[in-house]
């Protein structure tokens, strides 16, 4: 669905709110859900946070989403450094060396299942993230179950060197690119450093490589966090198309 290509028309309604489940080890977390209130049957994404935080913008993407038609769950993957700002949260995370895959994976596992029990879910779930989340989008459509699509949007670290592995990212992504599970989208700044456009081509090949499902889109003059408006990264045009090509792709492998 192109931008403002929307029926005057038709019923628009939605619920956005935050709600507690059980993620990693069954320990509890929060996750911001919001849904449609105008129909059934609708598909579902699981939004994985970026470093800045389970932010208001991650809130802002996921009602973007519910917007379309999707549920969209968008857990606190930071839930283990204490309660506060975003911003305050993802200082002590660093500090900390970050939220371990172990949990995180364990904690979007959680938000799959519990998606896909709902009355009203079509059945297809798909994943998307940011930044970290993008690399945490990749592992998690190579490791989890129950992934139809996956969105990397410039995730950096899917690639990594024996020196950046660390006990809270113990594993390089890019090594379990042989057990991608689903449809792939990634989206990248040719600008952007982390990934650089030579960590793409080294993911692409390999995709190629292994005969995946995927489309990778590249924008020239366009860095990290292309559809971050709120941040002088932010890229219009690139932001707009990127999201339109995001919009299709979920069209096409989730409704």
């Amino acid at each position: 669905m192109m931008w403002n290509d929307l029926d005057t028309g038709r019923y628009e309604g939605m619920i956005a709110e935050t709600i507690t489940l059980k993620g990693y080890n069954n320990e509890p977390i929060h996750a911001y859900y919001s849904r449609p209130l105008n129909s059934e049957n609708y598909p579902t994404l699981v939004l994985i946070p970026h470093m800045p935080g389970w932010d208001e913008y991650c809130r802002e993407a996921a009602r973007r989403f519910t917007q379309h038609n999707y549920a969209v769950l968008c857990p606190d993957i930071y839930a283990r450094f204490g309660t506060g700002k975003p911003a305050e949260i993802a200082k002590k995370a660093r500090e900390e060396g970050g939220a371990k895959d172990e949990t995180v994976m364990g904690d979007v596992q959680a938000c799959i299942d519990y998606l896909k029990e709902q009355p009203a879910s079509n059945g297809k779930t798909g994943v998307i993230g940011m930044c970290s989340g993008g690399r945490h989008t990749f592992l998690a459509a190579c490791t989890l179950t129950g992934i139809d699509a996956a969105a990397d949007l410039w995730g950096g670290g899917v690639i990594m060197k024996e020196e950046d592995l660390s006990e809270a990212r113990p594993v390089s992504p890019f090594d379990y690119a042989e057990k991608l599970s689903c449809p792939l989208i990634g989206i990248f700044g040719n600008e952007d450093r982390h990934p650089g456009p030579e960590e793409v081509n080294q993911l692409e090949e390999k995709l190629k490589e292994l005969n995946k499902e995927y489309e990778f889109y590249r924008y020239d003059g366009a860095g990290h966090g292309i559809w971050y408006y709120d941040k002088p990264m932010y890229v219009q045009s690139a932001a707009m198309d990127s999201q339109e090509k995001v919009f299709a792709f979920f069209e096409k492998h989730l409704k």
